[in-house]
């Protein structure tokens, strides 16, 4: 089977078993920014207390983030883990759409490269947040990779070169068409199936992906 095939057949078997995902689970563009920089290192629920945070304090856009100081703004954000870190992050995104009058519009402008490096040179910002800000926000077409693709590949025996982003990314890009719906769902399924079978100490009785898993087969064997 060829490449294009077996990524083909992932998403069909991950889309059978759990559905369209609508992700990403944020009110608007900038909210889901928000989130991508929060849930660096963190999970998912910890991120969603500290946006209910900014919201309640009325600071959820980028002139208040501008305005609030860095310590009160930190406090806000706690729940999410490496605050202080994170806030100076906040501020850097808020400071720089200030060059773009507070316009996501004009800040997702450029074609995809060179929004990509533009995104790259935000203190804070690395692939994983940059992709992720391009594909949910600007709705272009880029394949985010993350821990739970790195995971779910190599144990299908198609993560050749592990921790490497940019080659899994490519491994994505240049055997599917480029289709923002379908890169955005593709994700949303490997974090669903990251978190409810393909865990750390996976739960291989019942995955759907259980027939052509690498690891699954191995184990199989190996009994």
């Amino acid at each position: 089977m060829s490449l294009n095939r077996k990524l083909e057949r992932i998403y069909q078997l991950l889309f059978d078993r759990y559905g369209p995902q609508h992700w990403w689970p944020a009110d608007e563009p900038f909210e889901m920014i928000v989130g991508a920089i929060l849930t660096q290192s963190t999970a998912w629920t910890n991120v969603e207390k500290a946006i209910t945070n900014l919201k309640q304090a009325g600071v959820l856009n980028p002139l208040s983030l501008r305005q609030i100081p860095v310590d009160q703004l930190a406090e806000l954000i706690r729940p999410s883990g490496y605050y202080n870190v994170k806030a100076r992050k906040l501020k850097a995104f808020a400071e720089r759409l200030e060059d773009h009058q507070d316009s996501l519009n004009r800040l997702f402008a450029p074609d995809l490269i060179e929004l990509r490096q533009k995104l790259l040179s935000i203190y804070g910002i690395g692939p994983e947040t940059a992709d992720s800000i391009i594909l949910y926000a600007a709705k272009k077409p880029i394949f985010v990779i993350d821990a739970y693709t790195h995971r779910i590949m190599d144990r299908l025996g198609l993560n050749s070169d592990f921790g490497n982003y940019a080659t899994l990314q490519a491994l994505f890009m240049d055997n599917l068409s480029h289709d923002e719906s379908i890169f955005n769902e593709y994700h949303a399924l490997f974090v669903r199936h990251g978190k409810e079978s393909c865990r750390k100490t996976p739960a291989c009785n019942g995955c759907c992906l259980s027939e052509i898993c690498h690891h699954n087969n191995k184990s199989e064997s190996a009994i």
